[in-house]
Order: C-alpha cells, then structure tokens, then sequence
C-alpha cells in the first residue's frame, strides 16, 4: 500500500498529498477523486481545525517548567457519565457525521456543533485581532447550551490502488459485465479529544484503525469509493463511541 504514511499520534496534523499512487484525504473532505485532478470534495470543506488551539494551547506564548509543574498538579481524571449531553465536533465539517452522532447517541445526548476553521476577516487590507482560541469559544459554546464535555474528532483517508491483471489485453469478448481492472485498498484513522467544559482539562486517545479492499473499474470507481468510505467510516465510529464509552464513561 502506502510508501508514506500521516500519523495521528499525539497532536494532529491533517496533511492532504498524493504520493507515489498513494492519496490522504480528511474525513470531512471524503468526495471521491477521480483523474485529471477532479475533486468531489466536499464545498464547505475549509480545512481542519488546529488541534493546538482545540486543547487550549498558545503557541505563540512562551512556556516555562512553572507552567507544567501547575498543569501537573491540577490534573484531574476525565469522566462522562453516561446519559449526559456533550458537544460533538467534527474538524473541517458543517456538522458532524450522522454515523458518529448515532454510534454516541446510544449513550449520550449528541448534538452537533460546526467544526469549520474561523477564516481571517480583513477591512480596508488590514487583519482583524487575533481571534479568542477554539477552546475558548467551544467551551463557552457548550457551557450556554448546557454541555459539559466537548468531544472533538479528526480523521484521514488513506488509500492506494493497484492494476490487477485483467487490465492485459484480452481477445475473447466479455458479455454481461465489464473486467474488473483495479483493486482500491483504503484505511481510516482517527483522533479524539475530550475537553471539560468546567476545567478546559482534555485527554486524547486514537481508535484502532480499519482498511477495506475494493475490486472496481473505471465505469464504477467513484461509486466504489464511496461505498469504501461509508463502511470504514461507520465501522470507525462505532469502534470509536464504544472506546470512548470503555475509558471515560460511568
């Protein structure tokens, strides 16, 4: 498959590449991508959210040993009591998808809250103020509707195809169907934050990957596409609301 991979270890970096037949796309940028460039993503996509400032971090502020000695001390163990209402975030998507919301919803109250960047507004040529961190506005999002924790999520694709060997020329004529040229393998990966409303205390944890492997043609590869997305997508869901029922339900 892949040659070269994007982690998902600590914190996120969504990179979005094509490298030696091998593609990356987020998950809420999953349209399917056929030749020539074409894109089917999706028209809202405007990247991902920065998981630095998801978390509370200023990465322009200067940090001292003081600073982690304190962040030590206050540390304190997250939990969600089962039935309790959270805050879900996709990164990079209007809304978060509908298998994330019901894989939660068998033990949560779930809504959905957007997760597309803030872009920089400009007046006259000139950038408004640096704008209050994600933390700080999806806390105070979710403490007005009456949220006390946020989940926030982020994912990528990635996929590599192969020729198989009925791509050769073949001289007896094939009726009813169409040679299958092409197997497509895929994998999804995902990262979880969870972030008190109360503290801003967070924790993050990763799912267990899943990859698929598809037999397609060039008449029926988008469908094929996406078809592998959907399953993967909702086979990582549902193994993600279990985990984080296991870790921080009670």
């Amino acid at each position: 498959m892949c040659g070269s991979r994007v982690r998902l270890s600590g914190l996120l970096v969504v990179a979005l590449a094509v490298l030696a037949g091998c593609s990356v796309r987020s998950i809420s940028d999953s349209g399917f991508r056929g030749g020539g460039g074409a894109s089917g993503g999706s028209p809202f996509y405007r990247g991902e959210l920065s998981a630095y400032d998801i978390i509370g971090i200023d990465r322009n502020r200067p940090v001292s040993d003081q600073d982690i000695q304190k962040a030590l001390v206050a540390k304190r163990p997250i939990s969600v009591k089962k039935g309790s209402a959270i805050m879900l975030v996709q990164s990079g998507a209007l809304f978060a998808d509908p298998e994330m919301v019901t894989a939660l919803e068998r033990y949560y109250t779930v809504s959905s809250f957007t997760g597309i960047p803030i872009q920089d507004q400009r007046h006259n040529g000139m950038t408004d103020p640096a704008p209050v961190s994600y933390s700080q506005l999806f806390r105070l999002a979710a403490a007005k509707g009456g949220f006390e924790t946020i989940v926030v999520y982020w994912g990528v694709l990635e996929s590599a195809s192969e020729g198989l060997s009925s791509k050769a020329i073949s001289w007896v004529p094939i009726i009813g169907g169409v040679i299958p040229d092409q197997a497509q393998h895929m994998r999804i990966r995902l990262m979880v934050a969870i972030i008190d409303v109360r503290t801003g205390q967070w924790e993050t944890f990763d799912p267990p990957p899943f990859e698929d492997e598809a037999i397609s043609n060039q008449h029926s590869r988008a469908a094929s596409d996406q078809i592998q997305v959907a399953t993967l997508k909702a086979k990582a869901y549902k193994e993600a609301a279990e985990a984080f029922v296991a870790r921080y339900g009670r």
